[in-house]
């Protein structure tokens, strides 16, 4: 009989910590989907729109300084004087958007696709672009000081009078690809 009713605990014990177990990942999964934010949520500062599509979407003068944008995509999309100051934009795809104007000083671009993309004017001050896409990218009056370019494909992108990585040197009209 002793050894019927030390079975029964034991199994009540583990029926327990099933339980809790299932309650604790239960909760676990609700606080982790309401941490993280919807890609309706408007543009802001610091908005988490990691893996969102925005594709051809009008976000010109958006303030998203901060933003995490990893993996999300801009296909299309105006984002032209907007601020994307110290962004998150790992691997985020920029295809022919407009960002004429725009600011991204200090924003990891690492892999990030701006693939025929106007960047006419914008800031890419301190930016990380290493292993970017800027293929036949419109690169005209960019400012590039400081930023990392190793591995970049810069293959027939314009870089007519853009500010080079050095801060100093000014691109000459007709730089393609590369500055001269």
């Amino acid at each position: 009989m002793m050894a019927l009713y030390a079975d029964h605990v034991h199994l009540t014990r583990a029926s327990r910590i099933v339980v809790a177990t299932f309650v604790a990942l239960t909760l676990g999964c609700f606080k982790t989907s309401s941490a993280v934010a919807a890609c309706t949520d408007p543009a802001r500062p610091e908005v988490d729109w990691s893996r969102c599509y925005h594709e051809g979407r009008n976000l010109a003068e958006a303030d998203l300084t901060g933003a995490k944008l990893r993996d999300a995509r801009f296909n299309r999309a105006d984002l032209s004087k907007s601020v994307l100051n110290k962004i998150d934009g790992r691997r985020a795809k920029f295809v022919s958007a407009t960002l004429e104007g725009a600011s991204f000083d200090g924003a990891n671009l690492t892999e990030a696709d701006f693939t025929k993309a106007n960047l006419t004017g914008v800031s890419l001050q301190n930016v990380n672009l290493r292993s970017a896409r800027l293929f036949r990218a419109n690169l005209k009056g960019a400012n590039l000081t400081g930023a990392k370019l190793q591995a970049a494909d810069l293959l027939k992108a314009d870089l007519s009078g853009a500010r080079w990585t050095d801060g100093k040197t000014l691109c000459a009209e007709g730089s393609i690809s590369q500055c001269k």
